[in-house]
């Protein structure tokens, strides 16, 4: 974030001494990005945020991931997962993989019951919120979320998940930080006026969110057993991390809802980079939101067929009616992979019948990764093995539709 926030109560100048009511001294905390050369936060606790009591492994669910050989698309329906029921799964160790590689992993779980305190030490966080309401409680203060909210949670930063219903959450981890496109950017960081959003759609916490305790268990995610690997530690700290009586800067966690993406339309059909609304280290987030379509006479509203060569392409289909898929067996709660090295566009049917259209009414929330992603154990439990072949109208089994002879 490059926006200034202050909440609570913080002193005149910073790194001074700062003492409460009672002339305790409060223990400043500078939280940084980029070795402290980018935007950062300055947090005032009541407690030493250091102190830790204990330390234990926390083994961590099954990260292994298998890669998309032989090459072809997926339809993988996160629906079926978690069941219809009430699951008794939290947020954060509920998760389970659908796709990942060394740049982003993206996990899907159906949450009912509030989280442990945890804290991801390897990147930011971008949780879409596909149904539910709750309230995630951070050491910054607290966000309330809903469905179609974006939660952005910076590295490193102490949060739980509280659902007040069942939730049904699309985890986006990164190794690296999660922000607005730059090109949406100016030179200082303000969102410019052909950005699809604004600093008005970005809501952070607005007062400090008190808690006392002792001997508090957070769980944390970090790097460690090689370069790329994922570890999992029980820190217990001496004092309640949500200590905080007041903080300032640019960095804090935020929501962001799609109906304030603005969607940007034109005579003929826009690539997709119209439609982002994040970008991360190799990745970027997009969102396709209910919109007026293309309005040159002869214009075809739904995608050309597109061999997007450097990336993945990944589609979460989560509400309306996405047209170009017609036909293919996607529905609410699919995700579609369509991997580099492969040409792929809308179902055959699909364009004659988009002609003429006005509008389409879909939301999907689409990741590109610039790096191949490999199936976790919920994506292979989640396929539809059907998919790849419904552009043909037949599978490997089945006889050719025509004859040359």
């Amino acid at each position: 974030m490059t926006y200034y926030r202050q909440v609570g109560t913080v002193p005149q100048k910073r790194h001074t001494a700062f003492r409460g009511a009672d002339g305790a001294l409060r223990f400043e905390e500078l939280m940084g990005e980029e070795g402290f050369s980018s935007d950062s936060s300055l947090l005032y606790h009541q407690g030493v945020p250091s102190a830790i009591v204990d330390s234990q492994v926390w083994e961590l669910a099954d990260l292994s991931t298998t890669a998309n050989h032989p090459l072809k698309p997926r339809h993988l329906k996160l629906h079926g997962l978690f069941g219809s029921g009430a699951t008794g799964l939290d947020a954060v160790q509920g998760r389970r993989l659908v796709l990942g590689n060394g740049d982003v992993r993206i996990s899907y779980v159906v949450a009912d019951t509030t989280s442990p305190y945890y804290r991801n030490a390897v990147g930011d966080e971008c949780v879409y919120v596909e149904a539910g309401t709750g309230a995630v409680e951070t050491v910054f203060g607290v966000l309330s979320y809903r469905a179609g909210d974006y939660v952005v949670v910076p590295r490193a930063t102490t949060h739980r998940w509280v659902p007040a219903e069942p939730s049904r959450l699309y985890a986006i981890e990164a190794n690296s930080h999660v922000a607005p496109p730059r090109r949406y950017l100016s030179k200082y960081g303000q969102l410019l006026e052909h950005a699809p959003y604004c600093e008005r759609d970005l809501h952070g916490p607005t007062e400090p969110f008190l808690v006392e305790g002792a001997d508090v268990e957070v769980l944390v995610k970090h790097r460690g057993g090689g370069p790329s690997a994922l570890v999992g530690s029980r820190m217990t700290y001496a004092t309640h991390p949500f200590d905080v009586v007041g903080w300032d800067g640019c960095l804090y966690p935020y929501t962001f809802n799609v109906e304030d993406f603005m969607p940007i339309t034109g005579k003929v059909h826009q690539p997709p980079p119209v439609h982002q609304v994040f970008e991360g280290g190799n990745f970027v987030v997009c969102n396709f939101v209910p919109r007026k379509v293309d309005y040159h006479p002869e214009s075809v509203p739904v995608p050309y067929y597109h061999s997007n060569v450097d990336s993945d392409e990944v589609m979460f289909y989560v509400g309306g009616d996405y047209e170009a898929r017609k036909g293919s067996g996607i529905n609410l709660g699919s995700v579609s992979v369509h991997p580099g090295g492969y040409a792929h566009g809308p179902q055959p049917s699909a364009v004659e019948a988009s002609i003429g259209a006005e509008y389409f009414d879909e939301l999907a929330v689409m990741v590109d990764t610039f790096r191949p992603l490999e199936l976790g154990e919920a994506g292979l439990a989640a396929e539809d093995p059907a998919y790849a072949w419904t552009w043909a109208g037949r599978g490997p089994t089945d006889p050719p539709l025509f004859s040359n002879s």
